[in-house]
């Protein structure tokens, strides 16, 4: 696996979300955050990175977080309960 590196070139094209209360919160819950803002969090022990881009999109990427968690964005009803609602869940795709 590529270590991803965070650099504003590509970075934008990643939709960047941090979900602080939980999934269920809804749009009041949705913070958009910078590249740089990531890098810092991803050694926070209460942020999980979940990597949603369709499976195509994430198999044939060479870039990919370290540590970040894949899930399908079409179950996300499946998926979102989880993870603990007194965490930071960070969302991407490109």
């Amino acid at each position: 696996m590529t270590r991803l590196n965070l650099k504003p070139l590509w970075f934008p094209a990643f939709l960047a979300v941090i979900l602080t209360a939980s999934f269920a919160a809804g749009a009041a819950g949705v913070t958009f955050i910078s590249a740089a803002q990531l890098k810092n969090d991803l050694a926070k022990p209460d942020v999980t990175v979940i990597d949603v881009r369709v499976e195509p999109e994430w198999n044939s990427s060479q870039m990919k977080i370290k540590g970040a968690v894949r899930e399908s964005p079409q179950d996300v009803k499946d998926w979102m309960s989880k993870y603990p609602k007194d965490k930071t869940i960070v969302l991407y795709c490109d």
